[in-house]
């Protein structure tokens, strides 16, 4: 069939999708949607009939730039292997750098080069590349990850991305044993990915992301959340449409139940992954792990029990263990809320993710009622027995074990017995984490429904 004819369907009725552009049958509807709402519809419709040489110059009202295969080439150093960063559905990924001597007035700036495999994608992988460069080259915001160029030099497939130097919010979940992910902090990237929905959401023409995982949110250097890679993103029902039919993809354990069964894909649909993305960031749990027994595989099946309750009980059950209960219980109470109405089996009953944001975001200034966290205090040890007994103490906490203060106290008699100063002196640091834990009185929510009381702002 040729390539060139086969890009006619890549992202409407062509191939394995089975919902039929109404603005693909007749030149009479085209000419109907010629009004400001509809420009972007447009432009996306013409690019799936475009060949590869009109693409750049279809996009050339944008600022992507399209780089020759000898430019990534300079800019990854032949994609060498000291500069390949990790591997996902599209392909290798690679570390780049860009400046004016690889082309004159381009900005110096980091940046992640995604090479296509051409033979294990096929067909699929050429409708993915060109709705990445569709949507990224058309879309802008600052919680979507910025498409810097692409190449689409004889079959040769890329996309140049903007670095993000934190990788995704899976390596900090799932991946880094060594530290883990903040309240405050986790708490940011779920507002972050929150907002970058809801822009695709209510954009001109709608787009649902479908694909809205973990592996897929991409961290900058100060933990801002960015959406990545839209190679599965379809437009949004338009006109009197309720949800658009198409072929199920998508990533197991994150994708709405009505979406497998029926292949009914709406906004909806997003928002019940992002309740399970949600659901991942307070529990520190996989969305699927076959590692775990029973019930307990799949995240969803055994935390909505737990969801129900919004109490106490509730938070130690489901919350992140390697936290160490340094959160505030009244935000997660309100997080874990919003992930249980995003849930919900009937795709109606879910929030909107405009309403999402808005439950969301008040609930990063909640901090009054964070424990405070263990500590050792040394009297006479000097500078040095201070120091080595805080970091005995934070060592001996983060890994959970017991006699942390013991040990530290035995560091701080050492360091002042060397100095020929007395025996550091200090209260246990069991007593002072139990005063540390003491929280004020909470309001008792158990009988009212969460979802209600965050859209009013009670909870808070």
């Amino acid at each position: 069939m040729g390539f060139r004819r086969g890009l006619l369907g890549c992202l409407g009725c062509g191939g394995d999708d089975y919902y039929e552009d109404p603005e693909e049958q007749s030149p009479a509807a085209a000419a109907a949607a010629a009004g400001g709402p509809g420009r972007r519809r447009r432009a996306v419709m013409n690019l799936r009939s475009l060949s590869l040489e009109d693409l750049s110059r279809t996009l050339a009202t944008t600022s992507l730039h399209a780089f020759t295969l000898d430019e990534l080439k300079a800019a990854t150093r032949n994609f060498s292997a000291s500069n390949f960063l990790g591997e996902g559905g599209f392909g290798p990924v690679y570390k780049g750098s860009l400046d004016a001597a690889l082309r004159p007035g381009l900005a110096p700036q980091q940046v992640a080069v995604k090479y296509l495999d051409l033979d294990s994608d096929g067909v699929q992988g050429h409708r993915e590349w060109l709705a990445e460069v569709v949507y990224l080259g058309m879309l802008s915001h600052p919680h979507l990850v910025k498409l810097v160029g692409f190449c689409n030099q004889d079959d040769q497939r890329m996309l140049v991305y903007e670095y993000m130097p934190r990788g995704s919010l899976e390596n900090h979940l799932f991946k880094n044993l060594l530290a883990s992910l903040p309240w405050s902090t986790r708490l940011k990237i779920a507002v972050g990915a929150a907002k970058g929905l809801a822009f695709l959401h209510e954009a001109q023409t709608p787009v649902i992301y479908r694909d809205f995982k973990a592996s897929n949110i991409l961290l900058d250097s100060d933990y801002t959340a960015k959406l990545s890679d839209f190679g599965l993103a379809k437009e949004g029902p338009k006109g009197d449409a309720t949800h658009v039919t198409t072929r199920v993809m998508g990533t197991h354990g994150y994708a709405a139940p009505e979406y497998i069964l029926t292949g009914h894909l709406t906004a909806k649909s997003d928002v019940y992954s992002f309740g399970v993305v949600l659901l991942e960031l307070l529990t520190g749990r996989r969305s699927v792990d076959k590692r775990r027994r029973g019930r307990e595989q799949n995240l969803v099946d055994w935390a909505r029990p737990y969801l129900r309750r919004a109490d106490d009980r509730m938070l130690d059950r489901i919350m992140d263990p390697s936290m160490e209960s340094q959160f505030s219980a009244r935000a997660a109470r309100s997080a874990a809320a919003v992930a249980h109405a995003c849930l919900q089996s009937v795709p109606k009953a879910r929030p909107r993710m405009r309403d999402v944001v808005e439950a969301l975001e008040p609930l990063l200034a909640l901090d009054d009622d964070v424990p405070m966290g263990p500590f050792v205090f040394t009297v006479g040890a000097g500078a040095a027995a201070t120091e080595a007994a805080a970091v005995v103490a934070a060592n001996g906490a983060r890994r959970g074990r017991r006699g942390a203060g013991s040990a530290a106290g035995q560091v701080a008699c050492q360091v002042g017995r060397a100095r020929g100063e007395p025996a550091a002196q200090g209260r246990p640091l069991g007593e002072e984490r139990r005063e540390a834990a003491r929280e004020p009185p909470r309001r008792d929510l158990r009988s009212k429904e969460p979802w209600k009381l965050l859209l009013h702002g009670m909870c808070i």
